[in-house]
């Protein structure tokens, strides 16, 4: 997969830089021959590696190996760069570097650092088949239209696993009418996605590439909560200029996202993950690991029953996960159906201070830190209320194309607790539409202060 994507070429750029400095400072550090070898002028070496692979990666940057189908494939793509670095290097070598530099050092660090790509991408390339195999790492897609172009595209997503993409089938369109075997027509996408999983389409037929049609898809996808991508194959048709300025080229066809938002940027996301990451850890180690066991003592003193209460939710293109939460209130058949309301008398003592206090939602750091969600985005809610909610409310799975959060920008804004009226709800989903188009890294920040310190963090909206 070629992407034109100058943010992600710039992660995949920092990753290559991460594991040459690893092996400079291996080499460097552990080869018996420099303690007797005098190596000066160290950070001149790091400093010339440096540029060396920055200008390998601008002369040969158009394959993404993370993405193509073969190991094979991956190995002769950086094999190629590996090759323009050690003449950049020594070209270089001969600007940068003293007179009568070690050249003995330059060819044992890129050794091992070829070495270290091999093995690394290996067990990348095998997290990556072990993911799409057990459904972690791919988009369920129905492409909608028969045509030429359409089999093509299916042809392609099936003989390339690895793409993110598994092709559950086609649907039919009214403009081109065929005996070959669908899904179902497009006006019956609401109930199609939800009995084959679907969370994308993919459009190849240029009729729907108009402003109406446009309106009538994105329309149509919104409301079912499915990611709509335009497809043209590679010289059937010329770009439209209405369906998105970004684009994606896999392979033989180039890919279009009129739903555009600004964590769709795989940059983005990676940027959120690592905060994520760093975040959710701290607390799990700073505050979670001396909390939990005080409120495991508390919560088993007060009431019979499990430390963690565990629920099905809706998360990230509408696929459930289990979110971890303390137990509030006693064991009770209605849990994963009704609402705490007020003065429940399920909720127990022990819980409704936790409920006050916020501190029933501390084990969501886990889900957090196993992907699940994200410390800052729209909250999760349970599978009934996911089903209910999308009838009454126009587009209310939109907020499911991102993360959901612990804290969200209709809970710091005082939307949050007991939804009891329709109007409650829609105005969460007006907040997570607005944090979903607008998003940007120092409105998570913002957010978080808000919930630590503001006052409507904890106001119940019921």
């Amino acid at each position: 997969m070629n992407t034109e994507h100058s943010g992600l070429r710039f992660f995949y750029l920092l990753f290559d830089l991460l594991l040459l400095n690893i092996s400079i400072y291996m080499v460097y550090y552990n080869s018996p021959m420099y303690h007797y070898v005098d190596l000066p002028g160290r950070n001149l070496y790091i400093l010339h590696a440096n540029i060396s692979e920055l200008l390998a990666y601008i002369l040969y940057s158009r394959q993404n190996y993370y993405f193509t189908d073969s190991y094979t494939e991956r190995v002769k793509s950086f094999s190629i760069r590996f090759i323009i670095l050690l003449f950049t290097l020594f070209i270089l070598a001969e600007i940068f570097l003293p007179d009568g530099y070690y050249k003995g050092f330059l060819l044992e660090y890129t050794a091992f650092f070829f070495v270290l790509k091999v093995i690394v991408f290996y067990f990348i390339y095998k997290i990556q088949q072990f993911r799409y195999k057990n459904g972690y790492a791919h988009h369920r897609v129905a492409i909608l239209g028969v045509g030429n172009s359409d089999l093509i595209l299916g042809k392609l997503l099936n003989d390339n696993p690895s793409l993110g993409f598994k092709l559950a089938g086609y649907l039919s369109n009214k403009r081109l009418q065929s005996d070959f075997a669908t899904l179902g027509e497009l006006d019956e996408l609401p109930s199609l996605s939800e009995k084959y999983k679907l969370n994308m389409l993919f459009v190849s037929d240029p009729a729907y590439f108009t402003k109406e049609n446009t309106k009538m898809l994105l329309s149509k996808c919104n409301e079912t909560g499915v990611r709509v991508r335009y497809i043209l194959m590679k010289g059937y048709w010329n770009n439209p200029n209405n369906i998105g300025k970004k684009k994606e080229s896999v392979r033989y066809f180039e890919m279009f996202n009129p739903q555009e938002i600004p964590l769709d940027s795989l940059t983005l996301r990676i940027e959120k993950r690592i905060f994520d990451i760093i975040f959710s850890g701290a607390v799990m180690l700073f505050i979670f690991s001396w909390l939990f066991p005080i409120i495991a003592v508390l919560i088993k003193l007060n009431s019979k029953g499990p430390v963690f209460f565990k629920q099905q939710r809706t998360g990230i293109n509408n696929k459930t996960f289990m979110c971890y939460k303390f137990r509030t209130m006693t064991v009770n058949s209605e849990s994963d159906s009704k609402q705490a309301q007020m003065n429940d008398s399920r909720i127990t003592s022990v819980g409704n201070f936790m409920r006050k206090t916020n501190i029933d939602e501390l084990p969501q750091f886990i889900n957090v830190f196993l992907g699940n969600m994200s410390v800052v985005g729209p909250r999760p809610h349970m599978l009934k209320h996911t089903q209910q909610y999308s009838e009454l409310i126009r587009h209310y799975k939109v907020r499911h194309f991102v993360k959901p959060g612990i804290t969200g920008w209709a809970q710091v804004n005082g939307f949050r607790g007991l939804t009891d009226e329709l109007w409650k709800m829609e105005k969460r989903v007006e907040y997570d539409m607005e944090y979903l188009e607008k998003w940007n890294f120092f409105w998570d920040i913002k957010i978080i202060f808000m919930t630590l310190f503001g006052n409507n963090a904890y106001k119940n909206a019921g």
